[in-house]
């Protein structure tokens, strides 16, 4: 592993990172004081092949998103393979959101040789009604692309098995149709993404104990192993 602080960086290798981000590419485009301020608490890390970038259980303050190579998730008791993070996608952000330790561990995928990594340290954020550094309209930016995330991964889930008793529930996670712009709209979009965080944790735990056939899941598999 690898570390460097945005401020080792130079200025152009930067920008292009950001590019990649829609978190950091809208407040960039919107604000640039909380831009360099979220800059001054993230660093760029470089993981190997089989390398392990969080692990099930241990707690940190850290937000991260992937910037090149694949991370395979790992859950449940025998830590089973379950899904995939590729470039774009933001992870650790379920454990910040319930105040929990990591629900699973990323490693670097074995096909990759190597993965980079954006990390944020969250407690810049501060409480969540504090807007005295991290300001409202960013605070609120940042939840609407992790509800975006995370019904995007449920649905992917959906998708698959569309059977299986979680499937819809995300879908009545009701939506927020008040004053936009409000602190009453971020109240409501963060109750909005612990719940949605709270079934993904479900059912990456429900993957998580399969006994997989041939490295395949089976849909059937799947339903039997939950019920139990």
């Amino acid at each position: 592993m690898e570390q460097k602080l945005i401020s080792q960086l130079p200025r152009e290798a930067v920008e292009r990172l950001i590019a990649a981000l829609p978190f950091y590419k809208q407040v960039r485009q919107t604000d640039d004081w909380q831009y360099e301020l979220l800059l001054t608490h993230s660093r760029l890390i470089s993981y190997s092949t089989g390398e392990s970038v969080l692990s099930k259980g241990e707690t940190d303050s850290w937000l991260y998103f992937l910037l090149k190579g694949q991370l395979v998730v790992l859950a449940g008791d025998e830590e089973q393979a379950v899904n995939h993070v590729t470039p774009g996608e933001v992870f650790g952000d379920l454990a910040l959101l319930l105040g929990s330790g990591r629900t699973a561990t990323l490693n670097v995928d074995p096909s990759c040789r190597e993965a980079t990594v954006f990390a944020t340290d969250f407690t810049v954020f501060g409480e969540l009604e504090d807007c005295s550094r991290i300001n409202l309209a960013t605070k609120l930016c940042y939840y609407r692309n992790l509800l975006h995330s995370l019904r995007w991964k449920l649905e992917v889930y959906r998708g698959t098995y569309p059977d299986f008793e979680l499937a819809e529930k995300h879908r009545g996670v009701k939506l927020y149709r008040g004053e936009k712009d409000s602190l009453a709209e971020l109240l409501a979009l963060h109750q909005q993404a612990c719940e949605l965080a709270i079934l993904l944790g479900q059912w990456n735990q429900a993957f998580g104990r399969l006994s997989l056939l041939d490295g395949e899941a089976p849909s059937q598999q799947l339903l039997n192993a939950i019920g139990s």
